[in-house]
């Protein structure tokens, strides 16, 4: 029985008709009930605030280990991973996660599982097994998973920050853990870390420090009954939260040059500044709005005036690291080269900025224009996953009083200038700490940051420095931004009479085509529209490809100042490179989308180079094409994958190549010719009327295809692009050896592919039932018990409608020739699981699959992703839901198996399989061996990838001639 039920208003967004309640459980449990009748999955996040400063001195990552440990088994459920397997089973997803204060737990299933699900869950905290067995492989995978984070630069300098704190603070901590920590420095002082483990539990997961949130289809009263029989046995022994009062930086931590060499190219500033928690004034939000203005990309804005001098390409500006007791404010700056020489006059820009912002004082106006942009995006946010809901939920409940745990700090409402102005005085020259980032600095660093190994040095500045820097950099005009014109005012839904489930082709011509789909669901006033531009010049060659690519990114450029508005104030566009041109994607309030999208055109329409802004985003990409060695290996695998695979994809090599020789007149000649000759498909949903949406396209259209001298003319039939896969050879394994990029890199990584069939109905069923059945059995035994890496995962790929079936895997500890063959040995023993399953159980997993299938889209984003990527490759079954449904209802157990013994099973004639093999640093012998290997039987080795491409055949495109298609 709950002892306290129902106390509390709870704020909620106008638009969500779901159900609150809070209850307090007797052993203290506070709790979150939702009722949404609406949901086809309940979930439920359980935040412990115990986290990773609270790990034993010699101990580090006890915390993130124990995260680890409670998936394994219970007393209750003592066999190894059976919730997991529960979860999955039943069309659900598990995960965690450890931060500094708090660890969460969460799952989501489908809704009719609920029960059972939500009591295996609750054990972790009654009475987990830990056993001795499971505690020594899991250390491993807690290495394998900080194996995976050595080379990151996110965590080298995230570490790093750390670690120039003051070595008493447990800011100061290393977080993840490793073998070292967990298993080798305990045993030689003596210590059983699984004994060690259990302690900490006992000590730290009390019910008093546990906030739930359990999410369900039932009512209120029903959902809190179920909540308190499963819940009430866990232990309260009324333990302090933890808190370590104070700043982790003392007097020698401020004042700080750092100067470190990342992993990849480019450089990089961070300024941080310790300052007063934003969550103590979350209702002033003095971060916010300072966060806002130092931020801006507008006009008079610093990053404004840094991109003009060609020193900057990106600036971001906000509270970060933070807890009720410590806070940090970060600024940072991605550097070109030319900025990164100017590193100290950017510094001096900033401080201006701030002196400026000090000097014209808080502005009531500003403050007032964020709170109407907030309350517009609580009221009308998008209804969205339960599973993320519960985290962001859960995470809130110890920070915020029990009304604002829907709405926590994003609804700023009091104006109170003096809590504004107090943490602007915390950002000054004598309380700032300047991490500067670059490959330039190899060779002029003196020290290392043990757990990482990042080098760096420690400059002490001084406020005279500063000043210097401030009096030095150039005079240029900053100001405060003008009033945002893109806050939608107009929030009104339209009287749409069409009420359609699936998208309608409402205009077709040689020159495009519009797809259309009114708001029939989600009742919002926003709107979804995409453009793709369909140009067979854009990817007709690897120098075509970086020229669109260069295009798009100018094109955003050049948009950023005028369209930045329009993003803070919810209306978000992007404008991205594809396979056969380029896309324009705007979403968002539709109130004043048209005044954006018009702009977008024109830009495109107009396009002129300019000569600075062309070499500032050559040299970004350059930089990004040589950090591309630095992707986690089985990134690496995946992208060699698709470069097999696409019969039209290029190699990053060759682009990397061709980049440094291209000049600003290389863009201005190709891009007539790209545009010469486009077919335009069009996409618009949401909050629009048919004919509004008729008049973009003829307005579009008089822009590029109408007047004396059109931009461009309609594509013959035979011009449009038709995007096709290689067509793998029945009854034979290709693999493809190649040494990992970065060598320094000690793991490996395997994609085992094995390709299936194209796109039908029937067909995908079987292979989704096949995927969701053999997935956490494949996740249990590779990663588990065999304990071959972190990230094993077995998942479905889809090319273009060309379905199959992929492991990925990464490892250190074995060779991807290896681990190929226990990806072969997992198949040939789960034939005998798949021959001996029960009617009952196959039902079961179909019944599973449907719910899946069945499961309503949230928003409007959603929806038209769906519709987008079949009208993308020209698939166009945009009631693929509904058939696949109905061809799972009449498929049979002997169906299943017949399909896993045609295409999966090892020894099928019709088996069409591939294995990408990266070899990292520690197998390198291995690799020499892999690439010299006569091969095993019916094994292909593959030497040269385009020699192989060019020798196969190709499955044909479902997208064949655009706006010739019959429908």
């Amino acid at each position: 029985m709950a002892v306290g039920v129902g106390d509390v208003q709870i704020l909620k967004p106008r638009t969500d008709k779901r159900e609150y309640r809070r209850i307090v459980l007797p052993n203290a449990l506070e709790v979150l009930l939702i009722s949404d009748p609406e949901t086809d999955k309940a979930a439920v996040s359980m935040d412990v605030s115990v986290g990773s400063c609270s790990d034993p001195e010699g101990l580090e990552g006890l915390a993130h280990f124990l995260e680890h440990m409670l998936f394994y088994a219970s007393e209750k459920y003592p066999i190894e991973d059976s919730y997991s397997k529960y979860i999955t089973e039943h069309g659900g997803s598990t995960n965690a996660f450890t931060s500094s204060e708090h660890t969460n737990y969460y799952f989501d299933v489908n809704a009719d599982c609920f029960s059972e699900a939500l009591d295996r869950f609750a054990q972790f905290f009654i009475k987990p097994l830990m056993s001795p067995d499971a505690t020594l492989r899991e250390i491993k995978a807690v290495d394998s998973e900080n194996q995976k984070n050595l080379l990151s630069d996110a965590w080298r300098m995230s570490q790093l920050h750390k670690h120039l704190c003051a070595t008493g603070h447990p800011y100061h901590k290393f977080s993840t853990g490793n073998w070292d920590t967990l298993e080798v420095g305990p045993k030689a002082r003596g210590l059983d870390t699984r004994q060690e483990l259990i302690k900490f539990y006992e000590e730290n997961y009390s019910a008093n420090l546990m906030h739930l949130v359990v999410y369900g289809k039932d009512g209120l009263d029903d959902i809190q009954s179920l909540v308190e029989h499963k819940f009430q046995e866990i232990q309260n022994s009324n333990k302090r939260c933890f808190h370590f009062s104070g700043q982790p930086c003392g007097v020698e931590h401020l004042q700080i040059l750092v100067k470190a060499v990342p992993i990849k190219q480019g450089n990089k500033l961070k300024i941080i500044w310790p300052i007063t928690p934003g969550i103590r004034y979350y209702k002033e939000g003095p971060c916010r709005y300072l966060g806002h203005l130092i931020g801006h990309e507008g006009n008079g804005s610093l990053f404004c005036i840094l991109k003009r001098l060609g020193w900057a390409t990106s600036l971001a500006a906000g509270e970060g690291d933070w807890t009720y007791e410590f806070s940090f404010f970060k600024v940072v700056i991605d550097l070109t080269d030319a900025g990164h020489e100017h590193a100290r006059d950017i510094i001096g820009l900033l401080f201006k900025y701030i002196f400026l912002l000090q000097k014209s004082g808080v502005k009531q106006w500003i403050f007032d224009e964020l709170v109407a942009i907030c309350e517009t995006g609580f009221h009308y946010q998008d209804k969205f996953s339960p599973i993320d809901y519960v985290v962001n939920v859960a995470s809130n409940m110890q920070l915020y009083p029990p009304e604002d745990w829907l709405v926590a700090s994003s609804l700023p409402c009091k104006f109170t200038p003096e809590t504004i102005q107090m943490v602007l005085d915390e950002l000054t020259p004598n309380n700032v700490r300047i991490f500067w980032e670059s490959k330039k600095f190899e060779g002029s660093t003196n020290m290392v940051e043990p757990w990482y190994g990042t080098a760096y040095s420690v400059e002490k500045i001084t406020t005279d420095m500063i000043q210097q820097w401030i009096n030095a950099a150039p005079d240029e005009i900053l100001h405060l931004p003008q009033p945002n014109i893109f806050i939608a005012t107009d929030l009104q839904l339209k009287d749409i009479h069409e009420k359609v489930k699936f998208p309608v082709l409402l205009r077709k011509s040689s020159s495009s085509r519009l797809w259309y789909k009114p708001d029939t669901r989600f009742f919002t006033p926003k709107a979804y529209i995409k453009i793709d531009f369909n140009c067979p010049h854009s990817s007709y060659s690897s120098e075509a490809e970086v020229l669109t690519e260069i295009f798009v990114r100018l094109l955003m450029d050049y948009l950023n100042e005028y369209a930045y508005d329009a993003q803070v104030a919810g209306l978000y566009y992007g404008i991205n490179n594809t396979d056969s041109g380029f896309q324009v994607i705007v979403v968002g309030y539709n109130h004043k989308m048209w005044v954006l999208l018009e702009t977008i055109v024109a830009k495109v329409a107009q396009f002129e180079v300019q000569r600075d802004r062309f070499y500032v985003i050559k040299e970004t990409l350059i930089k990004e094409y040589q950090n591309f060695k630095f992707q986690q290996p089985y990134q690496q695998a995946m992208y060699h994958c698709s470069l097999i695979l696409e019969d039209h994809a290029w190699p990053w090599s060759e682009q990397l190549e061709i980049l440094p020789h291209l000049e600003a007149e290389d863009l201005a000649k190709f891009l007539p010719k790209m545009l010469s000759n486009a077919f335009l498909e069009y996409y618009v949903a949401g909050n629009i009327k048919a004919d509004e949406a008729e008049s973009l396209v003829q307005h579009v259209e008089g822009v590029f295809f109408e007047g004396p001298k059109p931009i461009c003319r309609p594509l013959s039939p035979s011009e449009h692009l038709a995007n096709r896969i290689v067509k793998l050879e029945r009854g034979i394994n290709f693999f493809y050896p190649i040494e990992g990029l970065n060598q320094s890199d000690e793991n490996s990584a395997l994609v085992h592919y094995i390709q299936s069939h194209q796109d039908d109905f029937k067909l995908n069923v079987k292979l989704q039932l096949f995927a969701l059945i053999a997935k956490q059995p494949a996740f249990h035994q590779l990663r588990s018990v065999e304990q071959l890496g972190y990230i094993t995962v077995l998942m479905r790929r889809n090319d273009s409608g060309i379905h199959g079936l992929q492991f990925i895997i990464q490892s250190t500890v074995k060779d991807p020739a290896q681990l190929d063959l226990r990806v072969e040995a997992f198949l040939k023993s789960f034939e005998s699981k798949l021959y001996e399953m029960s009617s009952s159980e196959f039902k079961s997993n179909v019944n599973t699959l449907i719910d899946m299938k069945l499961e309503k889209q949230k928003n409007l984003r959603e929806e038209s992703s769906f519709f987008c990527r079949e009208i993308y490759d020209g698939t166009l079954k945009f009631d693929r839901r509904e058939s696949e449904v109905a061809a799972l209802r009449d498929l049979t157990l002997q169906e299943l198996i017949d399909f896993f013994n045609d295409y999966i099973k090892l020894e099928s004639p019709r088996r069409q399989s591939l294995s990408i093999q990266v070899f990292g640093g520690q197998h390198s012998d291995q690799c020499k061996a892999a690439k010299c290997e006569t091969s095993r039987p019916q094994h292909v080795r593959i030497d040269d990838v385009f020699s192989f491409r060019r020798s196969r055949p190709l499955y044909g495109s479902f997208r064949g001639g655009l706006g010739h298609m019959k429908l």
